[in-house]
């Protein structure tokens, strides 16, 4: 019994601050205190594992992501009421808005009681059920918000210009124009410490029901209508100017530039870095607003460039079969890999919230966090084996050998 209690005590001293680190991780927007912590070790291997997450969120993270969307959206096009455009958006917008409402509403009851202490197989089968739902709904609602503004606002340059520019300047000054990113420059890792976490614009607390949900209302309409503002149009003015007349060199060069882009912003981000940390104010949050646009640049090419050649190239005859086998290709490879929440659009991230220069760091950490976990088992390990040493009796150095009590069983 004293053997149990001095090595659950010694696990429970190594586990917090890396329980705490996956939280913050986990959270898509925020990267407070990661960018340290996970740097442990040479400033070669930390680099070395930055650039491997880097590629990993650009090359395989993303292309899924875009692929998921382009496939659900389509298959929307295809079956929700194809012959009324108008009903079709409402549809969707009424669908999506909805159960991203009620998700962000009982996000807390979620994570109550779908815990994997409950049962591991029944919390894993349900919360991606519950992640395939609610990436249904995301779509559903930008298709949604998209279509009714194409039908209601038309598509002029002069009116997506100034439409994007009153939309992005409202987020701005909402301090939430960060939220206009996504892949490659945000993975959400599948942790279950905040699988369901959705943070809301004023971060009311639930138990103030009424201001809870008109927060969650805000934050699902107003900023994440905003936000769909500022993707139609930059998208649509890019089909405008971008060789309208030639749709293949036009996503080909959506494609290339978009990862120009990529490759230019995150190795930027160690000088931008150093440049938030030294600012205050509002020079930091400009700074930090800046760079955010210019990740967005990249987003939204990539984003264009994969959607359209997939049009283009991936069995466009048949867009039924076409559009089913990417949907959950693309959903169970994001499952297997442990980061399906990827494809969620929700929660609410406040422009340079974190410390010094950690506002312009993106929560690209799915390696390095995945090597921190093994690092901290390890650590588990030895001192499981040194508080068994020590309530043995047994000497440091004996302390490799192996315990009879198995590590399952504390």
């Amino acid at each position: 019994m004293q053997l149990q209690v001095v090595i659950c005590r010694r696990v429970r001293a190594g586990g917090s601050h890396s329980g705490a680190l996956r939280h913050s991780a986990d959270m898509r927007g925020s990267t407070a205190g990661l960018a340290d912590t996970l740097a442990s070790g040479s400033r070669a291997h930390a680099a070395l594992l930055a650039c491997a997450d880097a590629l990993f969120a650009s090359l395989v993270v993303a292309p899924a992501v875009v692929t998921y969307w382009k496939s659900t959206w389509t298959l929307m096009d295809l079956y929700v009421l194809p012959e009324e455009p108008v009903g079709s958006a409402a549809a969707c917008a009424a669908f999506g808005l909805c159960c991203d409402l009620l998700f962000s509403v009982f996000q807390t009851q979620l994570s109550k009681r779908l815990r994997p202490e409950r049962g591991r197989l029944t919390y894993y089968v349900v919360s991606r059920l519950c992640t395939g739902v609610a990436g249904v709904a995301c779509v559903g609602a930008w298709r949604g918000v998209w279509n009714l503004l194409n039908e209601c606002t038309g598509s002029s340059a002069r009116t997506l210009i100034s439409t994007t520019a009153a939309a992005a300047l409202s987020l701005a000054a909402l301090r939430a124009l960060r939220n206009i990113c996504a892949a490659p420059f945000a993975i959400a890792v599948d942790s279950p410490q905040d699988y369901f976490d959705v943070p809301t614009m004023f971060r009311t607390n639930s138990r103030e029901t009424m201001l809870y949900i008109l927060d969650c209302i805000f934050s699902v309409t107003v900023v994440g209508s905003l936000v769909v503002f500022v993707w139609r149009g930059s998208w649509a003015l890019l089909d405008i100017f971008l060789f309208p007349d030639d749709k293949s060199k036009s996503c080909w060069t959506s494609l290339i530039a978009g990862y120009v882009v990529v490759i230019v912003t995150f190795a930027l981000q160690a000088p931008v870095r150093w440049s938030a940390a030294r600012l205050h104010g509002a020079p930091r949050l400009l700074l930090a607003d800046v760079y955010h646009l210019v990740s967005f640049v990249a987003t939204v090419n990539v984003w264009r460039g994969v959607w359209g050649l997939l049009d283009i190239y991936f069995f466009p005859e048949t867009p039924k079969l076409s559009n089913w086998c990417s949907h959950i290709v693309s959903l169970t490879l994001l499952i297997l890999l442990n980061c399906s929440n990827s494809v969620i659009v929700r929660g609410v991230y406040i422009d340079a919230e974190e410390p010094a220069g950690e506002c312009v760091v993106f929560p690209c950490h799915y390696l390095r966090l995945f090597f921190h976990k093994e690092r901290t088992k390890k650590r588990h390990r030895r001192a499981l084996q040194a508080a068994a040493a020590a309530a043995a009796g047994r000497k440091p150095e004996d302390a490799s050998l192996p315990l009879q009590m198995p590590e399952e069983k504390v």
